[in-house]
């Protein structure tokens, strides 16, 4: 480790240079208190400049993450932490700060106010701060939960870290509001699966699908698209595993991608690369949907089960694949060039059997609709047991993997799995989801699904910036409630959703016809999207249409691949009946460590100016 020099010592009375000081005493300070180094198998930049990386590991036995967070070219301090959708008001967070003389590292937390307080728990514990050629170094850990009111609970699903970088000293934790610093978010799945990794074949190849040589605009947000094709003649194969490639230098602006095949009833897609939005993208690139690939930030490899491989290539099978690459640039960067993309692992030795992908949740149709000025509104759309007894095999599916995916306004997604009446497992949740990050990801556990099985899959939104009713559908600003969930062995079976009633949903607008004003007019000769723009809101509306989705019958969507339902009666079906629910898991509150401090770790840096 190096230490300044006798000279620079008796430069150091600008301030600058005083702060540089604290930061090597502190270094020297607190060194020697770490475990056995371990390795931090996940890392993201969390700022767009590359300033702050985040290094973690979990470890399960012990509910602990471990983090490593280096800091390059800091200043005064640091504050990193979590809260519930990425605020910096009301969060959990630890703090590197000083006051010119002295350096502090303590678990920390901000109200509503932004205003920092000193947590009377401290459940962050310092491990190792140490200046390496990058920058500071400080390693430190968390049990998963505290119990403590002011802490995040991490759980599985998505977490919205934030952080904050200090320019100045302060004279006390308490002087610090988070509105006064250079602040921002980073999503991420901190709880990664601790899945061991299937053994691959002999003759396994790669291909990567790159956009090539992309100018990222110079704007927050964009959507690239990029269409290649599959080699002439290529046969049926098996994808056993996928990885992102990132170009080097832009691992903050690349936020997720996508790897889409498309439809095999056309012949020929038009060559493009451009933004999804462009109006110069040809139509037909919309019937490029089937997901091969999904990757979002943090997140690594992804393998099939040893026994499966996801089938592309060879007859009835489009040659043609879309890459989608989302670039998030906040600072409006210009002139940066990119190549991410996707690298496929595959082979021609086929595995036992086909990976397949089904479509759980609610239908993308109107009739589902979130009234405005809600903050916690649930729609929930259901696989029914009549559904998987007539299209899943005797011995039943086995999911691997799922993807969320709900529009703007999707705060929570959750999938359960129920047999004879009473739920038994959760299939996926995600208590913070996001719309703005969505991967697939790889389940802790397989969950087999047998025929007569039932799997609802419920979605909470919040509407409360909305002035209308947010109604489901295919655009952005309307919502979708979906889970495509990765399972093997492949059926027939790719649509399993549900709609309210399209005839009890126009009872419901009857009654609001009824017990309204005479100007309100819920004609049923309007389309549903006016039908429901006209009805006002009150909390008579709000209580009576809520009450509608939890008793109505539904329409059933159970699809082919060929877009054509199994053959039965689908309409007016009564919801699957549900007499036992699954109990919220109780939180575990970690036993009293006694090497915790009361209080944040300080470092005295003496003199500190000489």
């Amino acid at each position: 480790m190096r230490v300044p020099s006798p000279s620079v010592r008796e430069a150091a009375s600008m301030y600058g240079t005083a702060v540089a000081v604290f930061l090597v005493i502190l270094v020297a300070a607190l060194q020697g208190s770490a475990p056995p180094e371990s390795p931090f198998p996940y890392r993201i930049p969390l700022d767009p400049e590359g300033i702050l990386e985040l290094s973690w590991n979990v470890s399960y036995v012990q509910e602990t993450v471990h983090f490593q967070l280096l800091v390059r070219e800091l200043k005064a301090g640091v504050l990193f932490g979590m809260s519930d959708r990425g605020e910096l008001e009301n969060a959990d967070l630890v703090v590197l700060w000083t006051d010119g003389d002295s350096a502090y590292f303590g678990d920390a937390w901000s109200d509503q106010k932004g205003q920092i307080h000193l947590d009377a728990q401290q459940d962050y514990q310092l491990l190792r701060a140490q200046r390496t050629r990058e920058g500071l170094s400080l390693l430190f850990k968390r049990p998963f939960g505290t119990c403590d009111p002011k802490d995040y609970l991490i759980e599985d699903g998505t977490v919205h870290l934030v952080y904050g970088i200090l320019e100045e000293p302060f004279q006390s934790l308490e002087a610090i509001n988070v509105s006064s610093l250079q602040t921002g978010l980073q999503r991420v799945q901190l709880l990664k699966p601790n899945i061991s990794i299937p053994a691959l074949p002999s003759d396994m190849r790669t291909m990567e699908i790159r956009a090539p040589d992309v100018l990222v605009p110079g704007q927050e947000t964009t959507y690239w698209c990029y269409i290649t094709e599959l080699p002439d003649g290529f046969s049926r194969h098996h994808i056993v595993m996928y990885e992102p490639i990132v170009t080097e230098g832009n691992e903050a602006l690349v936020h997720h991608m996508e790897v889409f095949q498309c439809a095999a009833e056309f012949e020929s897609f038009p060559h493009f690369s451009g933004p999804c939005d462009s109006k110069m993208k040809p139509e037909r690139l919309n019937y490029c949907r089937h997901v091969l690939a999904a990757w979002a930030l943090g997140a690594k490899a992804f393998y099939y089960p040893e026994e499966a491989g996801l089938a592309f290539g060879g007859p009835g099978s489009s040659r043609f694949l879309r890459l989608e690459v989302h670039y998030h640039n906040p600072l409006m960067i210009k002139g940066r060039r990119d190549s991410s993309g996707i690298r496929l692992y595959y082979t021609a030795t086929l595995r036992r059997f086909d990976a397949g992908i089904m479509e759980l949740g609610l239908v993308y149709t109107p009739v589902m609709a979130i009234p405005p000025r809600e903050t916690a509104f649930v729609l929930t759309g259901y696989c029914t047991d009549k559904c998987t007894q007539l299209a899943l095999p005797p011995s039943g599916i086995h999911i691997f993997a799922s993807q969320l995916h709900t529009h703007l306004t999707g705060r929570k997604v959750v999938t359960v799995l129920a047999r004879d009446g009473r739920e038994k497992e959760v299939v996926n949740r995600d208590d913070h989801y996001s719309p703005h990050f969505q991967e697939i990801r790889m389940l802790k556990k397989v969950v087999s699904v047998h025929p007569g099985d039932v799997l609802i899959t419920s979605c909470t939104y919040n509407t409360g910036d909305r002035k209308l009713a947010t109604v489901g559908g295919f655009g952005i600003l309307e919502e979708m409630c979906v889970n495509y969930v990765h399972y093997y062995p492949l059926t027939q079976l790719e649509l399993c959703k549900s709609a309210v009633d399209p005839g009890f949903l126009q009872k419901y607008f009857h009654l609001v016809n009824r017990f309204n004003s005479e100007e309100v007019c819920t004609c049923p000769q309007a389309s549903v999207p006016e039908q429901f723009a006209s009805v006002p809101w009150n909390s008579f509306n709000r209580q009576v249409l809520k009450a509608l989705y939890s008793f109505a019958p539904i329409s059933m969507h159970c699809n082919k691949s060929s877009a054509v339902r199994f053959q039965g009666e689908w309409n007016l079906q009564p919801l699957p009946e549900i007499i036992s629910k699954l109990e919220e898991p109780t939180r575990h509150c970690p036993a009293s460590q006694g090497q915790s401090p009361a209080g944040p770790t300080m470092v005295s840096i003496g003199g500190g100016k000489g």
